[in-house]
């Protein structure tokens, strides 16, 4: 796919994310009827925007992250009754989770139309073609989707299993002659595989084709809960082993890693891109409860300790632990993209 279509995508992808996301703190603190001066997606300078009911609505030149400027959060105006910092612990519990929430609830809200419109993939037993990776030795030999295998060698291929044993057996740059079978006519290819650096296997670099499995919508609500919770538990394990010295941050993949991997599934096919987009959804949702300064969790952390402490810490002080919480993270963003690019180079 063409790089700057996949960053396209990408960029598309994370801001709908990110509006999602804000979008619940937007409408938690408005039914509570905390004001909310300012709604943004992105950081740094304004490109453009729009206001509406006292709301500023702008869209700034950095597409990774925004923000829900509310009354009462900065020191000039904590003392606005109906600002955020006057509102009762819970309240503002609520206001800092519903970003998260809603991470949550489109993530299922994917899975449920994947099921219920697209479907649930199988692979198909039959030897027929589903995707043709670029640069690979399939597409320099016209291989093309939707071919049906019909022999390797003049063996007949009866099945994907039979196909895939076919190449795997070959050895790198043995030639195979592949007669396939295309829009009703006969077809004969040389192919030459390449060794597969993953398995040490001959490989040709093709998909096989998929079936889809429509749900009704009850079963596909069933089991996009399932599989939102699933996913979620997977996330919550990962970090985890992060912190237990079981990963590393170099393990983690930032914005160039992640329009890598969106390139990747949209190569694949609808079905992934979409997949792979709540998974990103759940991802953010998981992350911003985390109790790290700057980001929800800590929020919903100060909001607890005010129910206890039975006052709020004050305005300066927990200004300057946000501050030193968006250092941390622009830090980790830095690193995170740098071992990014460090894999790129190194293929």
């Amino acid at each position: 796919m063409n790089t700057g279509v996949t960053i396209l995508i990408t960029l598309l992808i994370i801001a709908v994310l990110i509006l999602v996301h804000e979008w619940g703190h937007f409408m938690a603190a408005r039914k509570i009827g905390i004001p909310v001066w300012e709604f943004s997606i992105g950081f740094g300078p304004r490109l453009f925007g729009w206001k509406k009911h006292g709301t500023d609505f702008s869209v700034r030149i950095i597409p990774l992250g925004g923000y829900v400027r509310m009354a009462g959060e900065e020191p000039g105006d904590a003392n606005d009754p109906e600002g955020y910092n006057n509102r009762k612990p819970w309240e503002k519990m609520g206001v800092a989770f519903a970003g998260p929430f809603m991470n949550f609830v489109m993530a299922l809200l994917i899975f449920v139309y994947v099921y219920s419109v697209v479907g649930i993939p199988h692979p198909s037993e039959q030897p027929l073609i589903g995707q043709v990776v670029a640069g690979t030795p399939a597409e320099k030999a016209g291989l093309k989707a939707n071919d049906l295998v019909l022999a390797i060698d003049r063996k007949p291929i009866a099945s994907w299993d039979e196909l895939t044993a076919g190449i795997a057996s070959a050895k790198a740059g043995q030639t195979l002659h592949f007669q396939v079978k295309r829009d009703g006519r006969t077809v004969n290819l040389d192919i030459n595989p390449v060794k597969n650096e993953q398995t040490s296997k001959a490989s040709i670099g093709v998909m096989g084709a998929m079936t889809y499995d429509k749900q009704g919508v009850i079963n596909a609500i069933k089991i996009g809960f399932q599989q939102t919770y699933e996913l979620t538990v997977l996330l919550l394990s990962s970090l985890g082993m992060l912190f237990s010295g079981g990963a590393s941050v170099g393990d983690l993949a930032g914005p160039v890693g992640i329009t890598k991997m969106i390139g990747e599934a949209a190569q694949v096919g609808i079905v992934l891109l979409l997949s792979f987009t709540a998974f990103l959804s759940i991802n953010l949702g998981v992350l911003n409860l985390l109790p790290i300064p700057a980001l929800d969790g800590s929020r919903i952390v100060f909001a607890l300790v005010e129910a206890i402490r039975r006052k709020p810490l004050e305005p300066e002080r927990e200004g300057f632990i946000h501050w030193l919480g968006f250092l941390f993270l622009i830090s980790l963003m830095v690193l995170v993209t740098f071992n990014d690019i460090v894999r790129l180079i190194k293929g």
